[in-house]
């Protein structure tokens, strides 16, 4: 009979070997390079919109899986097999990512940023010298914290003038120091002040301003909202809850720094500017020609999106039931956002101003190394996944490929040279839109550095920058995907 001392040693080393048997378990294979290809290009062949264009997609370009291994050794590794291989030559929005925990952190509005959100342009038009200008600053941050404000310029960064060939390396580091600058009529000069900034994970709430307005026409609410971010929907609802509260009678909705985000927020918004059409289609889905005829004889439902009445928690939506809704818009407004002024169009009146939009009206997933394509069951050897576009949107009348972007009924730009303070009245773009509910004629001023095209802008870098993703639940893969 064991003595009480050797049962409790005997069980502590039948532990530690149990133990030590699950952390051999748990080691990690790495995935070798063309078991990586082997998911890429399976998930590209299932899934991808534009299959069709791309010929070694075909489900006949290959006889057996040891021909299709030859074709993709020709290629020197993933991102060569993705880049050169299986995007279609249009296609300037589909991505690969090595580890995909960082672009689930993108999902969820979490980047790195020193909170500084810039614009940049030449000097003048054929220069090659480069001037950064501040839209906005993100609370709680670096650059709030070391005083930068909208309208600031800066030309240099740790010293060296911003060019267009050095923006982007100047600009990537997690910490550096810009040099202020100032315009004298038509000369860019430094002012001699530094200011070191610093990058931290941030995470951002897409609602950056919502306040009213007493106007001739009754009250107007005012959203500047910056992000399709999925996990702000709530902050969103509530956002329209005060609005309810408020009574107004008219809605801005400034979209100009928006890039995109999630469909579901989207439609989800603009449900909360209405509500009288819960049930009717907000917009349809056009997928790749083998999903979009199995889905159509078998669930044709799934390929139409519709208003609602509550917010992915459950909460209910807080609708306004307006006919009528105003939209500021820029080059910069993309994807999600002009899925929500195409999906309002065909029962409300839509009135726009500021600039034409990017012409983005395609939706992406993230696709995983499984079974499935999800998360859920993902290969434990590797971190790649795959976010191509999977359809176009279509509204209720059947606008789509709007590739030129969604033209603004009043146009204005913003000046750099007078940005004004975002949210007053008296800013440029939120006055045109107050003066038109007024009935009046917006004013148009023009200045000299006012055309000049912006050549880069922060969050550019960003993984889903300008795109629209679909983060439901996707319709069964096809026979194609070998396990």
């Amino acid at each position: 009979m064991k003595t009480l001392p050797n049962l409790l040693l005997y069980l502590l080393l039948l532990i530690l070997a149990t133990g030590c048997q699950e952390d051999i378990d748990d080691v990690i294979r790495p995935a070798s390079d063309l078991e990586i290809k082997n998911f890429i290009w399976s998930a590209m062949n299932d899934m991808y919109l534009y299959k069709a264009e791309v010929p070694d997609l075909a489900d006949d370009r290959f006889s057996s899986q040891a021909e299709l291994d030859k074709f993709l050794r020709t290629f020197s590794s993933p991102e060569d097999l993705f880049y050169n291989g299986l995007v279609a030559e249009h296609d300037d929005f589909s991505f690969l990512v090595a580890d995909y925990r960082k672009l689930e952190k993108s999902l969820d509005g979490i980047n790195l940023t020193n909170g500084m959100q810039y614009g940049l342009i030449r000097y003048t038009e054929n220069s090659s010298e480069v001037l950064g200008f501040v839209r906005y600053v993100l609370p709680n941050t670096s650059a709030e914290a070391k005083g930068i404000k909208r309208g600031d310029y800066f030309n240099s960064v740790d010293g060296e003038q911003l060019t267009v060939d050095n923006f982007s390396r100047l600009l990537e580091p997690a910490s550096y120091t810009i040099g202020l600058a100032e315009i004298n009529g038509n000369e860019i000069t430094s002012t001699g002040e530094t200011v070191r900034l610093q990058k931290e994970e941030y995470t951002s709430n897409p609602v950056f301003i919502a306040k009213t307005f007493p106007t001739s026409a009754g009250k107007v609410g005012y959203l500047m909202y910056n992000s399709f971010t999925s996990t702000f929907d709530e902050v969103l609802n509530e956002t329209f809850s005060m609005f309810k509260a408020e009574n107004i009678s008219e809605l801005i909705v400034d979209l100009r720094y928006n890039g995109g985000g999630s469909v579901e927020s989207s439609s989800d918004l603009g449900s909360m500017i209405t509500g009288q059409f819960n049930g009717e289609i907000f917009y349809k889905e056009q997928w790749n020609e083998d999903y979009q005829t199995r889905l159509e004889a078998t669930a044709p439902e799934s390929l139409v999106n519709r208003f609602n009445n509550r917010i992915r928690n459950g909460s209910a939506i807080n609708s306004l039931n307006l006919s009528r809704v105003y939209f500021i818009t820029s080059l910069r407004t993309a994807s999600a956002s002009e899925l929500l002024i195409n999906g309002l169009k065909p029962y409300i009146e839509v009135v726009q101003i500021g600039e034409n939009t990017t012409g983005k009206f395609q939706a992406s997933t993230t696709l995983y190394d499984s079974p499935t394509f999800r998360r859920n069951g993902a290969s434990l050897n590797h971190t790649y996944a795959v976010q191509p576009l999977i359809y176009k949107t279509v509204n209720a009348a059947g606008v789509t490929d709007y590739v030129n972007g969604l033209p603004p009924d009043f146009e204005i730009k913003e000046d750099i040279r007078n940005l004004g303070i975002l949210g007053d009245p008296s800013e440029r773009l939120l006055a045109a839109a107050l003066a038109t509910i007024e009935g009046r004629a917006p004013e148009t001023p023009q200045s000299k550095l006012y055309n000049f095209k912006v050549i880069g802008e922060s969050g550019m870098d960003d993984l889903l920058y300008q795109r629209m993703y679909n983060e439901n639940s996707l319709p069964l893969h096809s026979e194609h995907y070998r396990e």
